[in-house]
Formats: C-alpha cells, sequence, structure tokens
C-alpha cells in the first residue's frame, strides 16, 4: 500500500451504507424483471424467442456501454450525481413498461436499462476504493452484498404483491422507492467527486478534470498490464460462475435426481455462502494481501469443483456446494479492489467499465461452450471445464503486478 493511502482520511460509513442499498436497488429492477416477464409475454402474446430477446437485448446494451460509461464517469467527475441518474436512469424505463403494449417499445426500455444500470458500477467502486483507502476490500465486498440482497428480496416481495397487484400496477410501484433514494444520494452524494490526482488546480473543483489530465491517464491504462491480467482472470471466473449457474440445476436435477424443491435450497446456498463469503474475503484481503486471498479462493473452488461429482449423499453435495459458493464469489470484490489499486486513480471509471464489459464476454461464453461439451461426452464434461476455467483466471493472477506508477503531470510551461 502506498504511504498516501495509509495516511488518507477516511469517510463516514453512512457513504457505504448509502451506496450499497443504492446498489441493491439497481439489481432489484432486474430481479423484479425477471419474475414479470412470463406474465408480460403472455399479456403480449410473446413467443420464448421474442422474450428471449428481450434479455439479450438488455444485456447486449449493458455491454456495449460498459467502457464509455466509465469514461464518462472519469471525463466528468461528478460520480454521486452519476449515481443518482443511474437509479433514476435504470427505474424510469422499468415504470413506462407499465404503459406500453408494443413489443418495440418494450425492447427499446430494456436497451435504456442496459445502458443506466452500467452507469452505477463505473461511478460507485472508485468512488468507495478512493474514499476508504485501508478497507477496500471490505467496503466493495459490502458493496457486492447490497446487490445480491436486492437480487434475493426482490422476487420474495413482488412475488408477495403478485397475488394482490397486476404486474402494471407493480412497475409503478415498486420505481418509487429508487426515485426517492436517487434523490436522497444527490441531496448527501451530489457534490461528490472522484479520479482528481494532486496535480488538479484547486479553481477546477467545480469541472471534471481536465482532458489532459484524462487522456494521461487513458493512455496509461491503455498499457497497463495489471488490466489486461486481471481483467482476463475476472472474464475467465465469470465464465465459470455462470456456466456453474445453467449447470449445476441441470446436474442436480439429472444426475442427482433432486425434486425441484432440493435443487432451489441448493441454489440459495450456493448464494448465501456467497453471500457470507464477501466480507470474510475482503477484510482478509485488506490485512493478508489481494494475491493471497484470490488464488487460495481461486484453487479452492477449482478442487470442490473437481470433487462435486464423487460426492455420493444429498448432505455432502449440499455442504460442497455451499464450499464452492463461499470460495467462488469471495473473489469478486476482492478482484476490484486489487485492479484499482494498480492502475491509475484518474482513470477508474474506465477501469471499472473495461472490467465489467470483460466479464461480460465471459458471461456469454461459457455456458455456451459448456453446454457444446455437455452435448458431445456428457454433463461431467461441463464440470470439467468449470474447473479448467477458473484454473485459467488462477494463471493469470500469478502474473499480475501489484504496484502502478501513476501517469505524470505535463510540465508547466516556462
Amino acid at each position: 500500500m502506498k504511504d498516501s493511502e495509509a495516511t488518507a482520511p477516511e469517510r463516514p460509513w453512512r457513504e457505504v451504507w448509502l451506496i450499497t442499498i443504492g446498489h441493491a436497488f439497481t439489481h432489484w429492477y432486474p430481479a423484479t424483471f425477471y419474475l414479470l416477464l412470463p406474465l408480460i409475454g403472455r399479456e403480449l402474446g410473446l413467443t420464448y424467442g421474442e422474450v428471449g430477446l428481450i434479455m439479450t437485448c438488455q444485456y447486449a446494451a449493458g455491454a456495449a456501454a460498459n467502457v464509455p460509461g466509465g469514461m464518462l464517469v472519469d471525463a466528468v467527475g461528478r460520480r454521486g450525481l452519476l449515481m443518482a441518474v443511474s437509479l433514476a436512469w435504470v427505474g424510469l424505463p422499468y415504470l413506462l413498461m407499465g404503459f406500453v403494449a408494443d413489443y418495440r417499445l418494450l425492447l427499446a426500455c430494456v436497451v435504456l436499462v442496459g445502458i443506466g444500470n452500467n452507469l452505477w458500477h463505473p461511478s460507485a467502486i472508485p468512488t468507495l476504493a478512493e474514499r476508504f483507502p485501508q478497507r477496500k476490500g471490505l467496503v466493495l465486498s459490502l458493496h457486492g452484498m447490497g446487490g445480491n440482497a436486492g437480487e434475493a428480496l426482490a422476487p420474495l416481495v413482488v412475488g408477495s404483491l403478485l397475488a394482490t397487484f397486476t404486474w402494471r400496477d407493480i412497475v409503478v410501484m415498486n420505481v418509487v422507492p429508487g426515485l426517492a433514494l436517487a434523490v436522497a444520494m444527490v441531496a448527501m452524494l451530489g457534490t461528490l467527486r472522484g479520479g482528481r490526482t494532486t496535480a488538479t488546480p484547486a479553481g477546477a473543483a467545480g469541472r471534471g478534470q481536465p482532458p489532459g489530465e484524462f487522456r494521461r491517464g487513458l493512455r496509461a491504462l491503455l498499457g497497463n498490464r495489471s488490466l489486461v491480467l486481471l481483467s482476463a482472470s475476472s472474464a475467465f471466473r465469470s465464465m465459470t460462475q455462470n456456466a456453474l449457474l445453467t449447470f449445476l440445476p441441470l446436474f442436480l436435477a439429472d444426475r442427482m435426481g433432486y425434486s425441484p424443491m432440493q435443487t432451489g435450497v441448493c441454489l440459495f446456498v450456493l448464494q448465501a455462502a456467497g453471500f457470507a463469503a464477501a466480507p470474510v474475503a475482503g477484510h482478509l484481503s485488506d490485512r493478508m494481501g489481494r494475491r493471497q486471498v484470490v488464488t487460495a479462493s481461486m484453487a479452492a473452488t477449482a478442487a470442490v469443483l473437481l470433487s462435486t461429482a464423487v460426492a455420493g449423499s444429498s448432505a455432502i453435495f449440499v455442504a460442497f456446494v455451499a464450499v464452492l459458493g463461499f470460495f467462488l464469489y469471495a473473489v469478486r470484490p476482492v478482484m476490484q479492489a486489487w485492479l484499482l489499486e494498480v492502475t491509475p486513480k484518474t482513470v477508474g471509471g474506465t477501469t471499472i467499465g473495461i472490467l465489467f464489459a470483460t466479464q461480460a464476454a465471459g458471461s456469454a461464453l461459457g455456458p455456451m461452450i459448456g453446454g457444446l461439451l455437455a452435448d458431445r461426452y456428457g454433463l461431467d464434461a461441463a464440470f470439467y471445464f468449470l474447473a479448467a476455467t477458473i484454473m485459467c483466471a488462477n494463471l493469470f493472477v500469478f502474473g499480475t503486478p501489484t504496484q502502478v506508477v501513476e501517469p505524470q503531470p505535463a510540465a508547466a510551461p516556462r
């Protein structure tokens, strides 16, 4: 850790909780939409292909918006305001869906959701890392837990509401708390900025960082070896995670003979273990170092994946799933913290945008490759593939440097 980070004052933790709650809402809305999709499809008379295209459009828009969104955050610098904009931008298109009856307008709404949702991470993650330099791993883990909580609670709450209200009523009601939180974020964090260096003139506090400073940071970022290695590692980790979520239910149902309820319990255990792992891994990485926690977690993930097929009884298998969730999900915020430590601070938003774009690519490829292997060689082959992908992720970690040289400011004219 740098001396400047070690002596930097830390901020009130209310900022952590406010941003974490905001993160929960950015995941709450998409999780709600998953539950409403069957109802929307039936009301609009959509085919399965048309329903699938809705989610494809949302993810494609999100993937395309990641890097430009990160660059916008770095150029503007108004991170508090941009987080509020992201919350409103995600919520309002869902509100509009409650009044549309045309499929093309529905697709336009989900594209807007995909774009707005990807302004959040480049704004929030670098902000927390900069304002809590000695507790990066922990605060980013808490931020990640907020997203997990939003995904877990939304189906329970909205499922209960559907017993009384229509889906159109719910999308209208659903937007109110998100907009209220956006207003609160403007009031409490509206002046919050980031991505600036000590070389930035004090008189520029009302604007984003100067173009020259941003360009220097961007050039340094594009030649940064750590960015390439950690982004590649994270892409393989995302490949493992999303392929696992695709094939674990199939393995439980087809190979283990589990009922839908038993399968649901196993998936809950996987997510619950990951939820519990995040703050533990974040705290340990702050104390022991990022590389040690990431490599140990990924190696343990590979070992558990290779062991799942031989876990004979239900109790043993559920225990394996819990251990798998603990180690697989633990490394995500740790890798975010590490990446922000080894890349220039002036382009933290762009850094996170690139990270999430590569993760999206891995998430898209993993299930497809695993499915092709399972069709040709059997379902066990998919789990061997998962073990191989997480080990590939680990290999990229070993070559990642631990320090960064910040871009130097331009010399003042004589």
